[in-house]
Parts: structure tokens; C-alpha cells; sequence
């Protein structure tokens, strides 16, 4: 095995998607199957389950990948010690985002990280917002955009940027622009589409359930993205953060209907470890993400 192909390797991992991660690695899908299919009969183990529609890593294909990232992570830190100069940071930080955080939370960080340490690079891994501290706890990520309870995370550095309330969206030209009633009464009467997982979800569930409210749900999705492209087609209103609503590709066609303070409000912002281990390097870069994230006005 050589580096290349852990690299292969561990976008497959990350995507579970055959044809989106040779894409990525600039291969035919048929190739990427051979590929794994080679360190398969390396290791001499499965690495993923997979048949035609699923693909999902075995328990000896995640260990697989920790390696990997360990692996890539001291390439990385040998490559950086050879080129570095001084006593700067550098090296690759890991980023956990939904993509409307890529264009609403990410950007004023970017800019002030790279404007401090120009040596520290992004991978980003973008999905639903349900996954971001998974994602942070299983060191896939060592910084995550993520809606943050009243009391944090046990364990994780809370950063909090700003608020949006929970609003329920609908298409501008579609059936549901008049409503009227309460947030009881449109959660009773209107067909909902909700995120499956979350915040947002759990909030909902527990306050339906406080209130012994059968809702109209007619679609589930993962991410705020996939629940208002199902709102856009008209299926019914989408349960969202009004921050989805207020910049990107959902700033236009699109109306929104309060949940007034029946679901609260959305306290957005960036999740990380307390500390972490690993390289110099990684060591590191953590302190200087420590530093912006505390030491910025958001």
C-alpha cells in the first residue's frame, strides 16, 4: 500500500460513495474497487460491506482508518518539519461543516485563520449538522460547525457565533405561503418535512410530545440542505434554522412562518476538542484555533 492509496481509501470512508470518492481522487469508480479490493487482500480482512445500493465500513475497516489518518497526518508533519521555516504553524486542520455553514459561519474564521497562520491548510468535509460532533469525537474532524445545546457538549470547547430561531419554510410558489393559526396549530394541520436527526428534530419531538400534538409528516431528510430542496418542490414546510433562509441559494424563493419561542432558538458555532494529542504539529494548530475562536468578537 502506499500513500495514495490510503488517501483513496479514506475518502471512500468519508463519503461511503463509490462514484462521489473517485472523483474526488481523480479515478473511475471500477478503479477505486480494484483499489480497495487490493488492500483488502493486503490486510487480508473486509475493509467495507457493500452491495448495490449500501456502503458501510466494517469494524476492521475503521480501524483501518485510523491508521490511515494517522499515517498521513505524520506524512504530513515530516513534509511540513522539511519545509517549515522558524517556528511557524502549519499543517492541514480538519473541518466539520454543513454547506450552509461553508457560507455563513466559516468564512469570518477563514479569513481571520489564514490571515494568522497562512501555513494551515483546510480540508473540509461537509454534511448533515447532526454529524458534526461524531465527527469531532472520532477525530475525523478536529473542528465542527454545529447547532450547541443550552449545556454544550461533555467534554468539547463550545464556541458560540450567533442565533437563529427555528422557522418553518415554504416555497414562494407553492400552496403553503398562507397559514394561519398557531405554531400548535400549523405542526396539527400542515404537512411538515423535518430534518431525521438533531437539534432541530429533537426540540421538535420533545415539544410535540409536551403538548400531545400528532403532527402531518409527510418526508424526512439528512441536513438542512436535502429538507429544503424537498420544501422547494412544494411537499409541504421545512423545519429549519432562519439562517438557511437568509443567505446562499434559499435568500430567494422561499417564505418562512414563525414557530414563534415554541422551538426556541438555534445557538450556532464551532465545537472542538478540550485537547488533543497527536503530532507537534497537530498540537499546534489546535492552540492557534483555540486562539481565533477566543480571542475573536463574533
Amino acid at each position: 500500500m502506499d500513500f495514495y492509496e490510503l488517501k483513496a481509501f479514506l475518502q471512500l470512508s468519508r463519503t461511503l460513495h463509490f462514484a462521489k470518492a473517485a472523483q474526488e481522487v481523480n479515478l473511475s469508480a471500477s478503479a477505486l474497487s480494484r483499489l480497495v479490493g487490493r488492500l483488502e487482500e493486503e490486510t487480508g480482512v473486509p475493509l467495507f460491506d457493500r452491495d448495490n445500493r449500501e456502503v458501510a465500513l466494517t469494524e476492521h475497516g475503521k480501524r483501518f482508518a485510523e491508521f490511515a489518518r494517522k499515517v498521513l497526518d505524520e506524512q504530513n508533519e515530516l513534509l511540513q518539519e522539511f519545509s517549515q521555516h522558524g517556528d511557524s504553524v502549519s499543517g492541514t486542520l480538519h473541518v466539520y461543516a454543513s454547506v450552509t455553514a461553508c457560507y455563513t459561519i466559516m468564512p469570518p474564521f477563514i479569513t481571520r485563520l489564514s490571515s494568522a497562520y497562512p501555513g494551515i491548510q483546510l480540508s473540509v468535509e461537509t454534511g448533515d449538522p447532526a454529524g458534526a460532533i461524531a465527527a469531532v469525537r472520532e477525530s475525523r474532524a478536529e473542528l465542527a460547525v454545529a447547532a450547541i445545546p443550552d449545556d454544550g457538549f461533555e467534554g468539547l470547547d463550545c464556541v458560540s457565533v450567533r442565533t437563529s430561531p427555528l422557522v418553518f419554510a415554504a416555497s414562494s410558489t407553492g400552496m403553503y405561503i398562507q397559514v394561519d393559526g398557531s405554531p400548535q396549530d400549523i405542526v396539527s394541520t400542515m404537512p411538515l418535512i423535518l430534518p431525521k436527526a438533531g437539534l432541530a428534530r429533537n426540540r421538535f419531538d420533545t415539544w410535540i410530545k409536551s403538548r400531545n400534538v400528532k403532527p402531518r409528516v409527510v418526508a424526512e431528510a439528512e441536513g438542512n440542505e436535502a429538507v429544503m430542496a424537498l420544501a422547494a418542490l412544494g411537499l409541504g414546510l421545512a423545519l429549519v434554522p432562519k439562517i438557511v433562509l437568509e443567505n446562499g441559494p434559499y435568500a430567494e424563493g422561499f417564505i418562512y412562518h414563525t414557530a414563534g419561542n415554541a422551538l426556541g432558538f438555534y445557538n450556532i458555532g464551532f465545537v472542538q476538542k478540550m485537547q488533543v494529542g497527536g503530532t507537534e504539529s497537530q498540537k499546534k494548530i489546535h492552540l492557534a484555533v483555540t486562539d481565533i475562536l477566543h480571542n475573536t468578537r463574533w
